[in-house]
Order: structure tokens, then C-alpha cells, then sequence
């Protein structure tokens, strides 16, 4: 099965939650990374998003370190929606 990997930043202008997550994210700059396979036998490509992650801050009392989070997407959305815009690198 083929594969690719989409990458993009996501700035946030405020705080915000993510459907998912327990806790409150910091304003800033996000990572978000979408894994996609092709959906074979098609006479043109067409591939299927199969995971989306986020890159976050860790909680507490490992501030310094990042972790990457499976998310679903609408929730990305949904955030990027409440911040009051779509800002992205």
C-alpha cells in the first residue's frame, strides 16, 4: 500500500482545547502531520486520510518536552474555527 505523509503548521492566536485532550494548549505554533493511503485500482489516485496527529506540549512538570497526539481532525477545525480564523505556515 502507498503512503504520504502531509505536513503543516497551525498558528493559534489564543489558548485553546482540543476535543480529546484533558488540558488547555498555549497560543502558538502547532504541527499537524496527516498520513494518507492510496486507495488502489482506480484509473486516477485518490488517497484516504488514515491518521492525523498533533505536536504538543507536554504536561506538566515536563514543559520542555513534546509529545504527538493522534486527533480527530474536526476537532483541529473546530479549534482553529473558535481562534477566530485559519492561519497557517
Amino acid at each position: 500500500m502507498t503512503t504520504r505523509t502531509r505536513r503543516e503548521t497551525i498558528v493559534f492566536a489564543q489558548s485553546f482545547r482540543l476535543r480529546g485532550l484533558d488540558r488547555e494548549l498555549p497560543a502558538g505554533a502547532y504541527d499537524v502531520v496527516t498520513d494518507e493511503e492510496l486507495i488502489e485500482g482506480l484509473s486516477f489516485p485518490v488517497f484516504r486520510r488514515v491518521a492525523t496527529m498533533i505536536t504538543v506540549p507536554c504536561a506538566p512538570p515536563h514543559h520542555s518536552a513534546v509529545e504527538m497526539i493522534a486527533v480527530d481532525p474536526e476537532a483541529i477545525r473546530d479549534a482553529r474555527h473558535a481562534d477566530g480564523g485559519i492561519s497557517q505556515t
